[in-house]
């Protein structure tokens, strides 16, 4: 297998798309999980797992990851993986956002600091390709 060329690397619409589909899915893959750790109805120990298998946002959340893979490795075939791997660190970003504004959980100024800081290197290696 041929490891992609420096030409290859630049961001074209599909690689624009692929990376945004791919860091829109683990997103919402990431938020149905927490949906489905996070009810209140789910008890303790053995019976929360059992609640957890028995409600659709744990499946929602496991089958959002499997499609994720598949436009990951589409991604990746098209850039280098350490350019890839810098790109997706947005995801903590997203997904830090997404806590705080769907449930409530707490943004301290290390904690916007560290998105501030995520972004800014996201947007240098995003330039960068």
């Amino acid at each position: 297998m041929r490891a992609p060329s420096p030409e290859r690397t630049s961001v074209t619409p599909l690689v624009a798309t692929l990376w945004l589909v791919s860091v829109s899915l683990e997103t919402g893959g990431q938020l149905l999980l927490k949906r489905a750790a996070s009810d209140p109805l789910a008890g303790d120990g053995a019976a929360r797992w059992r609640y957890m298998a028995s409600r659709p946002w744990m499946w929602l959340g496991i089958l959002t990851y499997v499609v994720k893979i598949l436009f990951w490795i589409a991604f990746l075939s098209l850039v280098d993986l350490s350019e890839g791997v810098l790109l997706s660190s947005i995801n903590i970003v997203v997904i830090m956002v997404a806590g705080w504004l769907l449930f409530r959980e707490k943004l301290t100024p290390l904690r916007v600091a560290g998105i501030l800081l995520v972004s800014t290197g996201v947007a240098i290696v995003g330039l960068g390709a």
